[in-house]
């Protein structure tokens, strides 16, 4: 068969799943993996394992340099520091347990060798950006759970990449096990300096020698995708399967420094991980052998039930330990941890050469185990994500601003800024495109319309803003926020001074333009320098409110309380029945008190994770 029409066809099958996941908000890997199947060999045919031949392996290889670069240089270092301590614990200490926990199952209920029970367990380790990425494109969860589930993926894929060749090498073939812990960081190490190299050499170019100012942004994309490219092949002519880890070094590195055009790069690295994951997940999914899946029998099935049900549970409960975690969101985690293609990949090039040596029922032990696991936990973990996280309560109330004109999207970005999940409604389609465009989540349509606000999620959400430049609309949205869908909180402008007294009669909190005006204005001249910095909170220092919820702090007076509160911000008000005051030394911190912050960003962002863990 002509492989033309092949590439093809699974493109435009992938791009579509893609375009309806959105549509549907359901992370597109469901889509992928079963028309993998329908047009694989047990379907329609349409792709064998003979289609692509011997290059099937490099394509595969390049396609998960390209996903796992994009979903390292995302992971930045203030991102990162929203849980640290889980993503340390879940790297470590969580990758174990999965090792561990694995290989037993493996060993017990399939009856394999320990060599092929740990070849499977250290390829089940992954989790990994193909997988999450799409999960978190569809379910917004808090910053913690989110950096969690991120670094997890990135950098557990390393493990089981290295971690796999390894035991292939020094157990399966070698005999050798005492090889393990060496040949583990002897790839790890030469995987992480090539990518720590090759990023070194991909920043020189782009801020020392700086390309012509019109072609700077293209150059700035193909550049940066040309490092991720050239650390993975470098890496793998050194050791196999050490490329993913210099593919994320160059992604970690180049992510965290200041390189122009950065914006460019991210969308650049995003369309085309769209376009390469749509393709190396039905290829991979393609290649499913039900016969294999079949014949591990209930042997098979017991894996995947101690994998998701008992190991992955434990390594999250031992992980995520952390304050700011709540039990619900420690249950997401937990239930929530498909495998993807770095274990697909790497477990069909072991077949192969195993079947090469006439092992077949390793081979086919091999393949099956970890097909197995990633179809029924893609299907389930993955395509259920979002019916998980609502059941488990874990996505934030979201904050509806209707008008996505200068202030809405003003406010939108403070919002986000904070934490909010927010979702913009405009009626104006290219509006809409264009708030999307640019990252926002944002919804088409009339906002006076019931429909159109449940279509924002407004049933849950626990602020909604009327931003329009029109007070009659602006006021049916109220009406409808408060009386209909009852919202706690209802704010909205207003164009029309004598309109105030129709709002506040709802019970809306009116935001007076021109008064608004005039009071930036007097503050401007009064005090400029308490307006300067209110300006601009969200450039380096924030105030926020949050409502206590950490009950080991209650009790505690604000001067007991210094050790908990960062350097770089204060206690400075709080409100208690009705009532604000400025606290004292000996003011005790009480359960539901309403507490604002002031300071560094970092540190007020650190002193409401503290003070507020969960809602």
């Amino acid at each position: 068969m002509d492989v033309l029409p092949v590439v093809i066809g699974i493109l435009a099958l992938g791009i579509a799943a893609q375009v309806l996941a959105k549509r549907l908000r359901i992370p597109s890997v469901l889509f992928l993996i079963i028309i993998g199947v329908l047009v694989g060999p047990e379907g329609l045919g349409f792709v064998t394992i003979e289609t692509f031949g011997d290059g099937l392996s490099t394509v595969v290889g390049l396609s998960v340099a390209i996903i796992i670069f994009d979903g390292a240089f995302h992971l930045r270092r203030e991102k990162l520091e929203r849980a640290p301590q889980a993503v340390r614990r879940l790297t470590t200490i969580g990758a174990a347990i999965a090792f561990v926990g694995t290989a037993i199952a493996a060993r017990i209920f399939l009856g394999t060798d320990w060599g092929i029970a740990l070849l499977i367990a250290s390829l089940l380790i992954a989790t990994g950006p193909t997988v999450i990425t799409p999960i978190l494109e569809v379910v917004t969860v808090r910053d913690h759970v989110e950096a969690a589930l991120e670094a997890e993926g990135i950098f557990n894929d390393v493990t089981a990449a290295v971690l796999a060749i390894v035991i292939f090498e020094a157990v399966v073939v070698g005999d050798a096990p005492e090889l393990i812990p060496t040949g583990f960081l002897q790839r790890l190490t030469a995987g992480i300096g090539i990518g720590v190299v090759v990023a070194a050499a991909v920043w020189y170019l782009l801020v020392r020698v700086k390309p012509p100012a019109g072609d700077a942004p293209q150059m700035a994309r193909l550049i940066t995708l040309t490092g991720a490219l050239v650390s993975f092949g470098l890496a793998e002519s050194v050791f196999p399967e050490t490329g993913v880890a210099a593919a994320a070094t160059t992604g970690i590195v180049l992510g965290n420094l200041d390189l122009p055009h950065r914006e460019e790069i991210l969308a650049f690295n995003r369309d085309l991980t769209l376009v390469v994951l749509a393709f190396v997940f039905i290829s991979l999914a393609a290649l499913i052998d039900f016969d294999s899946l079949f014949g591990l029998g209930t042997g098979g099935i017991a894996v995947v039930v101690a994998v998701t049900l008992f190991v992955r549970p434990v390594l999250v409960a031992l992980s995520a330990t952390d304050r700011q975690f709540s039990r619900e969101e420690r249950l997401f985690l937990s239930f929530v941890g498909p495998r993807g293609i770095i274990p697909a990949s790497v477990a069909t090039l072991f077949a192969i050469q195993l079947e090469a040596a006439g092992q077949f029922e390793a081979a086919r032990t091999l393949a099956g185990t970890v097909f197995l696991v990633i179809f029924l936990t893609v299907v389930l973990q993955a395509g259920f994500a979002r019916q998980i996280a609502e059941y488990f309560e874990v996505i934030p109330m979201p904050a509806i601003i209707v008008g996505g004109g200068r202030i809405g999207r003003a406010l939108a970005t403070r919002l986000e800024k904070r934490g909010e999940n927010v979702v913009l409604v405009d009626e104006d389609d290219e509006m809409v495109e264009r708030l999307r465009r640019d990252g926002y989540t944002a919804v088409a349509g009339d906002g006076t319309s019931p429909e159109t606000l449940r279509e924002a999620d407004i049933e849950r959400a626990r602020i909604v803003v009327a931003t329009t430049a029109d007070d009659d609309a602006n006021l049916l949205i109220s009406q409808l926020a408060r009386t209909t869908f009852d919202v706690e909180t209802v704010v909205a402008r207003v164009n029309d001074p004598g309109n105030v007294d129709a709002f506040e009669t709802l019970g809306v909190r009116a935001i007076d333009v021109a008064s608004a005006t005039a009071w930036s204005i007097d503050n401007e001249i009064e005090r400029p320098a308490l307006a300067h910095w209110m300006t601009e909170l969200g450039e380096g220092h924030d105030a926020q409110e949050i409502t206590v919820t950490a009950t080991d702090l209650v009790g505690s007076t604000i001067a007991q309380l210094d050790a908990e509160i960062p350097d770089g911000v204060i206690v400075a008000v709080i409100a208690r029945d009705g009532e604000t005051y400025v606290p004292e030394a000996d003011t005790v911190l009480e359960d539901g008190d309403k507490v604002t912050f002031l300071g560094r960003e970092s540190a007020v962002r650190k002193a409401v994770r503290r003070f507020h863990p969960h809602d």
